[in-house]
């Protein structure tokens, strides 16, 4: 019995039984033909970049964060440093400095891809280390203490006074509990999801998983919402109410030409963030967002294909609505053909400075091979 256990406990198999795990290939090629019937009705298979006017590409790839942060009411988001790949750590020391940034501070891609080469930086020491091994422009951001994450799908129609909330994912952070006899790794071993983190612990910070807590101490392992580095996604979207959808709707109103994407953002608790109050939104996406909700384990292939194709429709009438009313241009094919190489080759640099790791994610940038994401 044990021995049935161990092997359904491997990476391999944890990947093959858990939907969520499987390459953005494997989850979305059932269901393409619905995107070339969109791209019929629209007359273009590239219409997702009208869908946000104001934000490259739409935000379906290779869109700037600091961009959008710039879109978004200073009140809302953590103050925010951008950086060229090339600056001289001296002179990111001193920036930080003067604009008086206090540590722990957030290190990340200017571009992200579902959270490769983000990095909490607890001195000057993590900073210049993540700005020599960074190979393209990045972020250094404060790090944000409210202890709860979600993320909020919005979309609204172009004309229409009221957005809708169509989703919203809660995030559990990779945690664990001693019991004053396990090590840390042996803690991790004992839960699915956090056996596949690992490895990845292991090359970053293997003393990290040496260590034995204290019975009930709790140790928080990564501090990022991101379900690639271990969160568990939780879909609550049965606490969508009017309020909530209200102050959601008031601050996405705020930024110019934003119809169709999901917030994902911190708060402290569930009474402020329905009054729009003590929140910090981490992250903006525009067309390329996933309805994250569906990842929340409970649901199966079935829910996700009705999630996906619900919000391609929504995604194709605001294209076309802001195609027709605001003249705003379909994007071209060479145009295209050039994001996609784009992105390609961005997600290996990223990857590269993901201290030589080549983790695994849903990103829409990357279609993998089943392989790729099973036997690794």
């Amino acid at each position: 019995m044990n021995n049935w256990k161990k092997i359904f406990q491997h990476r391999f198999f944890i990947k093959l039984f858990n939907w969520e795990y499987w390459p953005f290939a494997v989850v979305y090629s059932p269901i393409y033909f619905y995107w070339v019937l969109l791209g019929i009705r629209n007359k273009s298979f590239f219409f997702f970049n009208a869908a946000n006017p104001t934000i490259k590409n739409g935000g379906f790839l290779m869109e700037s964060k600091k961009e959008i942060y710039d879109l978004l009411p200073k009140e809302y988001y953590p103050r925010t440093l951008l950086f060229n790949n090339a600056t001289n750590a001296a002179q990111i020391l001193e920036q930080i400095k003067r604009d008086n940034f206090k540590y722990p501070l957030i290190g990340k891609p200017d571009i992200g891809m579902q959270g490769i080469a983000v990095k909490k930086l607890e001195n000057e020491s993590d900073v210049i280390a993540y700005a020599k091994s960074s190979q393209v422009d990045f972020l250094v951001q404060e790090f944000i203490h409210l202890e709860n994450e979600v993320g909020i799908f919005y979309y609204r129609y172009p004309g229409e006074e009221k957005g809708h909330i169509s989703g919203i994912v809660s995030k559990e952070f990779l945690t664990v509990t001693g019991d004053g006899v396990a090590t840390i790794e042996e803690l991790l071993q004992r839960d699915q999801r956090f056996i596949l983190q690992i490895p990845f612990l292991k090359t970053t910070n293997s003393n990290l998983l040496l260590q034995i807590l204290s019975k009930g101490e709790i140790k928080l392992l990564v501090p990022y919402g991101n379900h690639a580095r271990g969160a568990k996604f939780i879909d609550v979207s049965h606490l969508i109410t009017e309020k909530l959808e209200a102050a959601i709707d008031t601050i996405c109103k705020q930024v110019n030409g934003f119809y169709f994407g999901r917030m994902d953002l911190r708060y402290n608790t569930w009474e402020e963030l329905e009054q729009g109050k003590n929140i910090s939104i981490i992250e903006l996406n525009g067309a390329g967002s996933e309805p994250t909700h569906m990842y929340d384990p409970k649901h199966s292939i079935f829910f996700a294909w009705k999630e996906i194709i619900k919000h391609w429709k929504i995604l194709a009438r605001i294209s076309r609505m802001n195609h027709q009313q605001q003249q705003i241009p379909y994007m071209r094919f060479a145009a295209a053909k050039n994001m996609f190489k784009e992105s390609s080759n961005y997600v290996k640099l990223i990857k590269e400075q993901h201290n030589g790791k080549n983790l695994k994610t849903q990103s829409s940038a990357n279609h993998f091979e089943l392989t790729d994401i099973l036997f690794t």
